[in-house]
């Protein structure tokens, strides 16, 4: 048995029993393009497509690739390959922002999947054992898992697109969240499509194969019983303002009018908090006193707080001057005090990587021609009522240790601000408002995602939707009766211990691979039998 998993069964083209898709696997642009094509599926499980029931055997295709793979190099090519798809899939909506680059940065971002592809071959290749078979569905996830983590750095992107994202509509995986964070559910996607694949290549696996689904259905079942429920807590009215599309010139102030008319037709409806999107205030208010008066002005008629959030130009000491992205609470007296400054920036939208060496991609894209600063910290912010709230900004919804850390701190209701409005007509509004749920699960609390063009939309403390989503056609404010929880989830009691047992799973194997390696006696080249001068080379003299 090769090393990397055994060759192609159908024996050689010249012999004329190759299959055309054997033949095409064999064509080095062929399989290339299968890669490509295998990595990419899993994109169909998340919105807008949402076919979440996809996530559990898209990746079959591409594990059934990398097993046939001949060499190492080529499974290690096969991981690659798929997760530059995969990149581009989820993220292809970005194209418009970043042109040509995106295929570089979904080249180089694939490369975390090149050792990954070298686990597969080496647990699925051949006729693996029932062991291997079982290793397998532990150890495969958790080669993907340390992919997921390492790419969740806010400097390659971010967690967007984590497989156990596109499990946001469904309440089962949204308990295991609640128990392990996004973390624990995409190790069960992964662990069902290894499953799966085993099921269909290797007969002689498939009873532990089903025995490993049972045993997974079975975990997810008892944790969706058992798991730690939040305990109601009573309800808040949180008003949502989303002044639609506004362009052209003036759009600054005509966006921020839009949302002072929305805004006031909220008066008598007896709202706790009224949330605005993104750059929804173009200066800043400690220095523009008419623009805060207008808010408070707002605030005093429907009776609550405002939460703006201002894109602007800002001092914050002599040595920090620039802009900020800011969640600013706005009560009748005018700003509070309580301010949140975005910490986690969108690589290239707010700020460009290494810009004296990257700088370039501003010139053949939209990326960000000044760094925005960063804020120093988290904040929660105390409403008049009682009522504390954790803000977000952007794609920091994507991070499950903010929402985590912001529970802990105290927040009842996690408020995330965001504007899609630069891919409004793309997945990104509907995967960007999916990933309240997650965080929702995960905290036990719920979450408002509030953005100027949608899509906005409300969770509750389980995950589940509350209210009607404002779509990206939508130009309204919305209320919402959101039901408050108290305790805390295992999530946020114990953090990410999945990548912690994913780490201590690959450490197993990898320790167990390099002690078999070490006790193996390496191949001794046969030494060939000494001859005399005058005999046979084993019976001299004859």
């Amino acid at each position: 048995m090769p090393m990397w998993g055994g060759r192609l069964r159908a024996g050689r083209a010249d012999e004329g029993g190759a299959r055309p898709y054997e033949r095409l696997l064999r064509s080095r642009t062929g399989r290339g393009a299968a890669a490509l094509c295998a990595g990419a599926l899993p994109a169909l499980a998340f919105p807008a497509p949402s076919l979440w029931w996809m996530a559990y055997v898209a990746l079959v295709p591409w594990l059934l690739l990398i097993r046939s793979a001949e060499t190492g190099h080529r499974a290690a090519v096969d991981g690659w390959l798929g997760g530059m798809g995969f990149m581009l899939a989820v993220h292809h909506w970005l194209m418009p922002s970043l042109h040509v680059f995106i295929v570089v940065l979904a080249a180089l971002l694939g490369l975390l999947w090149a050792p990954w592809g070298l686990l597969v071959a080496r647990l699925l290749g051949g006729s693996p054992s029932v062991r291997r078979s079982v290793a397998a569905v532990a150890v495969v996830p958790s080669g993907w898992l340390m992919i997921e983590l390492v790419r969740s750095w806010e400097g390659l992107g971010g967690p967007w697109g984590l497989l156990g994202a596109s499990q946001w509509d469904v309440a089962p995986a949204l308990r295991v969240a609640s128990v392990g964070g996004v973390w624990l559910v995409s190790l069960g996607v992964v662990a069902v499509n290894t499953a799966v694949a085993l099921l269909l290549a290797v007969p002689a696996a498939r009873t532990a194969a089903t025995a490993c689904l049972v045993t997974g259905a079975v975990g997810v079942g008892a944790t969706a019983i058992w798991a730690p429920r939040p305990e109601a807590a009573g309800t808040t009215r949180i008003a949502v303002v989303q002044p639609g599309v506004v362009e052209g010139p003036g759009s600054i102030d005509r966006r921020f009018a839009r949302g002072e008319e929305l805004t006031r037709a909220l008066a008598g409806q007896d709202v706790d908090l009224v949330v605005w999107g993104e750059s929804s205030v173009g200066v800043d208010l400690s220095r523009s006193r008419a623009t805060a008066d207008r808010v408070a002005a707002l605030s005093r008629l429907v009776g609550a707080d405002v939460l703006v959030n201002m894109d602007a130009r800002r001092a914050d000491g002599p040595d920090r001057i620039g802009i900020f992205k800011s969640a600013v609470l706005v009560g009748p007296d005018g700003p509070t005090g309580d301010r949140y400054d975005k910490m986690r920036l969108v690589p290239f939208g707010e700020y460009v990587p290494a810009r004296a060496l990257l700088g370039w991609a501003t010139s053949v894209g939209k990326a960000a021609g000044e760094d925005r600063l960063r804020g120093s910290g988290p904040v929660v912010m105390d409403l008049p009522d009682g009522l504390r709230v954790g803000p977000l900004v952007c794609f920091e919804s994507a991070f499950p240790d903010m929402s985590r850390q912001l529970t802990k701190d105290g927040a009842q209701l996690l408020v995330a601000q965001s504007s899609t409005s630069t891919f409004q007509h793309s997945w990104a509004p509907a995967q960007h408002a999916s990933l309240g749920a997650l965080r929702a699960a995960e905290a036990g609390r719920p979450m408002v995602h509030a953005t100027l063009t949608g899509v906005s939309a409300v969770h509750g403390p389980l995950g589940e939707r509350v209210g009607a989503p404002l779509g990206t056609d939508a130009s309204e404010a919305a209320v919402y009766d959101v039901p408050l929880a108290q305790g805390t989830t295992l999530y946020v009691r114990l953090g990410a211990w999945p990548v912690y047992g994913a780490l201590a799973v690959l450490a197993v194997f990898l320790g167990t691979v390099g002690l078999r390696s070490f006790r193996t006696p390496a191949p001794t080249r046969p030494v060939p039998p000494a001859r005399t001068a005058g005999g046979s080379p084993e019976r001299p003299g004859r």
